[in-house]
């Protein structure tokens, strides 16, 4: 019995893949990007430190806590250093 099969109704694709049509949205977006922050630089640059302190309080409301696992949370209950047993 053989496994390999092919379905005659389902063509090849022989366009661009979606990958590639991504990776071109993604840089027509920075090259526009770059050319709206070399037009608007000027503005910016006056109000950049607000700009930053604007950042701080928006990164703590979007970032995850997952994955990171810095806050020790993980860890056993008995396995913490202070509560070994000496014999």
């Amino acid at each position: 019995m053989s496994t390999n099969h092919v379905h005659p109704s389902q063509p090849e694709s022989s366009g661009l893949s979606l990958r590639a049509v991504w990776g071109a949205v993604v840089m027509v977006a920075l090259i526009g990007l770059v050319f709206l922050l070399r037009e608007h630089w000027s503005h910016l640059a006056g109000s950049w430190i607000y700009l930053v302190l604007l950042a701080c309080p928006l990164m703590h409301l979007f970032h995850g806590h997952g994955g990171h696992g810095g806050h020790g949370g993980h860890r056993d209950i008995g396995s913490s250093p202070s509560e070994t047993k000496v014999s």
